[in-house]
């Protein structure tokens, strides 16, 4: 019976310890997808979610310096581009600590936004920090290029 439950335990923590941070229900890979999910969606509330009230986003050589600060500014705008544009992940990568992550993004974004064709490579990283309500994005730095 001993031998057993040891051998059930020793499977269990082997098996914790293959599982990748893309494959964890709840990943910081999730909170990633779901942020650009509600923007694309304009939802608001859903993106401000999983946004640290600390965050600092980098785009364009400019920075918001808070969830409240992107959300008067520039969330308005991300979100209707985003809608309006298909984005498509040419490849990503992460790790992560016990309390901090991070999501590399490289990607490709087309369509029209406000009359104007978009044809863009853009790169994303972000940095998440573990909360009692799950992983929060508190860095995003954005940059794209023409193609």
């Amino acid at each position: 019976m001993k031998t057993t439950f040891v051998l059930c335990a020793l499977c269990s923590l082997l098996h914790a310890m293959m599982l990748s941070a893309e494959d964890e229900p709840g990943s910081p890979q999730d909170t990633v997808a779901a942020f650009h999910a509600a923007l694309s969606s304009a939802d608001r509330d859903a993106a401000l979610a999983v946004l640290d009230p600390e965050v600092l986003i980098f785009e364009s050589g400019g920075a918001e310096l808070s969830r409240d600060e992107y959300a008067a500014h520039h969330l308005g705008g991300d979100m209707e581009f985003s809608a309006a544009t298909a984005r498509t992940i040419v490849d990503q990568r992460s790790g992560r600590s016990d309390e901090v992550a991070w999501v590399l993004t490289r990607s490709k974004t087309s369509g029209t936004f406000r009359d104007k064709a978009i044809d863009v490579r853009g790169v994303e990283t972000m940095l998440l920090r573990r909360t009692e309500h799950g992983w929060r994005i508190v860095h995003v730095h954005w940059s794209s290029r023409s193609r």
